[in-house]
């Protein structure tokens, strides 16, 4: 299976499906893959000619060293299981050099305003960092097709607005969120979760559905207060936020208006491991 850690030697590859103007889709991870990538990974392979995975621990979108220092590592394994899916993928796994040329630093981006909620309030800088390795990566691989999952949905617009913004020729197409059979959002930061609070997270999407059906005939602050009465009841979880937005801008709702797609967005802490996790309130 080919492993490639240098853009250049990535670039010798997809270059010649460039030529013969084959579809390139590409799955960018920052690693310890999932049942979740793979999903991605499936869409990418049914719908283009060559599926290109990178695997990056992106420094400049942590706004925490020590969250940095955690995240898992595990690149070897991630390639065993990428082998099993198909051995076809090309599998891009730069250093931070090789990225960034010794500027270890994020350019400044403006996603009119979509920067400034839920997971940018309380990750500063966060947006800037997604935006700048989003962008380089882009300009490395030259996808046609780019697959992000829905569990990062403010991500997800982010970047869709990064590429509208910067006329990237690129097709950003969202998949579903995958799921572990409890409810629980898949993510690489589950791996850090002991086994207990494992099973005790599926809370976060029970609750998130109850909130779902509530939000049909209560307003969003009445949601708003159920879902944080419902936390407060269980001591091993901290509610960062829970925010109601609309899908397109993504400002909290205040009133409902039929027009417009709502979605719940969730961070929550358990043994001091962050997790998101959202929900469509159609």
């Amino acid at each position: 299976m080919p492993v490639f850690h240098t853009q250049k030697a990535l670039q010798i590859e997809t270059k010649i499906a460039l030529n013969q103007s084959k579809k390139i889709g590409f799955v960018p991870t920052m690693g310890a893959l999932h049942q979740g990538h793979l999903s991605l990974l499936e869409e990418s392979l049914s719908e283009n000619e060559i599926t290109v995975l990178s695997i990056f621990v992106n420094p400049t979108q942590f706004n925490n060293a020590d969250d940095l220092k955690k995240y898992p590592r595990t690149l070897e394994k991630d390639v065993a299981l990428v082998k099993k899916l198909n051995k076809n993928i090309l599998i891009y796994a730069p250093c931070v050099t090789d990225i960034y040329e010794g500027h270890t630093i994020s350019a400044s981006f403006d996603y009119d305003g979509l920067e400034n909620q839920m997971e940018g309030k309380h990750r500063p800088g966060h947006f800037d960092g997604v935006g700048t390795i989003v962008k380089k990566l882009f300009d490395i691989v030259k996808p046609t097709n780019a697959y992000f999952g829905e569990k990062d949905f403010q991500q997800l617009q982010i970047i869709r607005k990064l590429v509208a913004k910067h006329k990237i020729p690129v097709n950003v197409i969202a998949c579903e969120i995958y799921r572990e059979t409890s409810g629980l959002a898949m993510s690489s930061r589950n791996e850090r979760l002991s086994e207990k609070a494992r099973k005790e997270s599926k809370l976060i999407y029970k609750i998130l559905l109850q909130a779902k059906d509530k939000f049909m005939v209560k307003s969003a602050q009445e949601v708003t207060q159920f879902v944080e009465r419902e936390f407060k009841k269980h001591k091993n979880f901290t509610l960062e936020y829970f925010d109601i937005a609309d899908e397109e801008t993504l400002l909290t709702c205040k009133r409902k208006i039929k027009s417009k797609n709502y979605r719940g967005f969730i961070a929550v802490f358990i043994e001091n491991i962050r997790l998101i996790d959202n929900i469509s309130l159609k």
